[in-house]
């Protein structure tokens, strides 16, 4: 069984920073594609950024490119998600999540692909 856990949201304001981390379990971490997705009330979940097994291959939607950058430590079981520039809309919980084999451009949005989940941590920026 894998699990996910995150750390590092909280409460910035507008144009502020933040760093998130997940943590994963598991021998098999460096096979698989991660990625972030984000949910703000009301909303359905949505997909932010993913990295490929390697790191060497980033995608991201187009509300975060240039702000937000996603990294891989595959020797340490993590991924990152390094936030800058934050929006109030940007406001929402935050998910790691492993997807079921790797991935790379459109194909990381398909939400139904990623088979584990983290617990979500809450990101809001403040106006």
């Amino acid at each position: 069984q894998v699990q996910l856990v995150e750390s590092g949201g909280g409460l910035v304001q507008a144009g502020g920073s933040l760093r998130l981390s997940c943590a994963a379990s598991g021998r098999t971490f460096s096979r698989y594609a991660m990625g972030w997705f984000r949910q703000a009330p009301g909303k359905e979940r949505e997909f932010v950024a993913a990295i490929s097994s390697s790191g060497g291959i980033t995608t991201y939607t187009d509300s975060v490119k240039g702000r937000f950058t996603i990294a891989r430590d595959n020797a340490k079981n993590t991924v990152s998600l390094q936030m800058n520039s934050l929006k109030p809309e940007d406001t929402a919980v935050y998910y790691c999540a492993r997807h079921g084999s790797d991935c790379s451009g459109i194909g990381c949005y398909v939400i139904i692909r990623y088979n584990y989940w983290g617990q979500g941590t809450q990101v809001t920026v403040s106006s």
